[in-house]
């Protein structure tokens, strides 16, 4: 690994202030600092992780975001109600909302061990918040019941806990659905009902169990901001709401009310600064529809689609002149396409997007949204659904041209979330093969291990050549006599094995399973080579298991 080798053991050096992304990311926008956090719920000192802070996904997750928990439900289009962009104010009254439609979520976790990826690690309990809707179904956040084992939910002034199932869980989005089989968790509950979009200054309850307490807590507060936000458990940008209500850990999921009594979010994050107090971060009607029906239409949620482009503002004059620009004409250039967007078979780089669907976009890349507000035109591209169309207006050569777009959700070559399997894994002679994701890198920094600077530029910067690529990587060298020399090599990308290219853990493999050569070379990166007589490698790999107590040598997803 030359001079960015890092050993196992080794603290990570300690770096000042957050990590940004590119500014223009459409397919993947990381929060821009480390300061905002989940709210998570408050853990059962009993089975309490230990806290830690990832700086190395450059989205900052909170300090046991990951051990919030929640409950889900559905309910049918018909009803739910439509969130307007523009609220009706008159003859507004005040109602008190429906505080027994909130439940506590109470979850056990069982997280993949990234290090060790053929075991979990020990399981632990936490406890958030999470309301009833139509059609017997729950929402809570997604970071709530992530890698959950078994969920229950309580209700307010009740001593039954009631076993839950999860229905669909949205990662991007932070938000999770559940349901409840026992009838009698139905009784005497009216389902929380959505309202429209709050407009600045609007009052906002948030209702949760948030920790400090066994019973229901309620703060108030009013809307301070309307805006596209990072969401720090999804790795992404949608329309956020941020309020002046107090959001701690445990009120995660719960809902937040208008002064009609309606629900007009879930709370779900906070910022923690020392120059920052009472700054909470609500999921608003919008995104929580979309992804109920989502749900509904497709049975599973499918995302949120991506335009699949990198964009530069195009603000400069000269820069607007020299692509050949009217004095009325305003868009944002093309930098990048993804290779695996529908997009990159019609759009090209330094293409200048004038309109998405209709609305003109600015040159800082904002459209209109309410009166006297604006907003990134990505909020537009977030509203539609996986597979729908939507028409982009584009300068190119001075000629201006309309395509028709299939929207999809993004392939990233680093994945920001597994979805809930096992990591895969493979080893031959010791050497522990992976591939990279987002949660891998933040078990890596758990672990006090470094990420290489060449895989953290890729996180950021590389795009997937195809559907199927992956980063591979001896995550570690498991010591043997057959591998002497070697042991000092993590997180090592390989990039080719006896002088073809490895696409993915799976044609890894492939490749060496079905070697007959006299040697086994994998070219890694940096120049590095390791070489292996093929015969005396494959001998001695199930001795290398035995010692180190591990039943396989690949994850069950590679045997199919």
């Amino acid at each position: 690994m030359g001079g960015n080798r890092k050993k196992r053991g080794q603290k990570p050096k300690t770096q000042a202030g957050g990590t940004t992304a590119e500014d223009r990311h459409l397919n993947s926008v990381t929060p821009t600092t480390n300061d905002l956090v989940s709210a998570p719920s408050a853990v059962n000192s009993s089975r309490r992780r230990p806290k830690s802070q990832p700086p190395v996904t450059g989205s900052p997750e909170a300090t046991n975001s990951r051990h919030a928990e929640q409950n889900g439900g559905c309910a049918s289009t018909e009803l739910v109600a439509e969130a307007s962009l523009m609220p009706e104010r008159d003859g507004e009254v005040n109602a008190v909302p429906s505080r027994d439609a909130v439940v506590k979520v109470f979850c056990v976790h069982t997280e993949p061990n990234f290090s060790l990826p053929w075991q979990r690690k020990r399981q632990y309990s936490s406890s958030s918040s999470g309301f009833i809707i139509a059609g017997r179904r729950v929402l809570t956040n997604a970071h709530s019941v992530e890698h959950h084992t078994q969920v229950k939910l309580k209700k307010r002034g009740s001593d039954t806990k009631y076993l839950a199932t999860v229905l669909a869980i949205g990662t991007e989005c932070d938000i999770a659905l559940l349901t409840v089989s026992d009838d009698e968790f139905w009784d005497g509950v009216s389902p929380v009902e959505f309202g429209d979009l709050p407009a600045l200054q609007d009052a906002v309850t948030v209702v949760g169990y948030p920790i400090g307490g066994d019973t229901i807590s309620v703060t108030s507060g009013v809307v301070s901001r309307i805006e596209i936000l990072s969401y720090v458990h999804g790795s992404t940008e949608l329309l956020g709401l941020q309020i002046d209500a107090a959001i701690n850990s445990g009120n995660s999921g719960g809902p937040a009310f208008g002064d009609k009594g309606k629900c007009v979010g879930i709370a779900f994050q906070s910022l923690r600064h020392g120059d920052a107090e009472n700054i909470g971060y609500v999921i608003p009607t919008p995104v929580i529809l979309h992804f109920i029906r989502d749900y509904e239409k497709n049975g599973e949620y499918t995302g949120f689609p991506v335009l699949g482009v990198e964009w530069q503002k195009m603000e400069n004059p000269d820069l607007r002149m020299s692509m050949g620009m009217g004095p009325q004409q305003k868009g944002v250039r093309i930098r990048r396409i993804e290779p695996t967007a529908p997009e990159s078979q019609v759009l090209k780089p330094s293409d200048v997007i004038l309109s998405f669907d209709g609305i003109n976009i600015a040159n800082d890349g904002t459209v209109s949204f309410r009166h006297g507000e604006r907003i990134g035109f990505t909020y537009l591209v977030s509203q539609k659904y996986t597979g729908d169309i939507a028409t982009v207006k584009v300068l190119r050569d001075s000629k201006i041209l309309e395509f028709d777009i299939n929207l999809a959700t993004h392939k990233r070559l680093v994945p920001a979330h597994i979805n809930g399997r096992l990591p895969s894994y493979y080893i031959v002679a010791g050497f522990v093969f992976a591939a990279v994701s987002v949660p891998y890198l933040r078990s890596e920094e758990d672990s006090e291990i470094d990420a290489p600077i060449s895989i953290l530029d890729k996180l950021f910067h590389a795009m997937a050549e195809s559907a199927d690529e992956q980063l591979i990587v001896v995550s570690q060298v498991l010591v043997a006599d057959i591998n002497i020399g070697y042991e000092d090599i993590v997180n090592t990308q390989v990039l080719a094995f006896n002088g073809k290219p490895v696409k993915n853990l799976k044609s890894l493999v492939f490749m060496v399973e079905s070697c007959d050569d006299e040697y086994m070379k994998f070219d890694l990166e940096y120049q590095q080579i390791v070489v292996l007589k093929t015969s005396t490698a494959k001998a001695a790999t199930p001795d290398i298991l035995k010692t180190h107590g591990i039943p396989s040598a690949m994850s069950d997803d590679l045997r199919t």
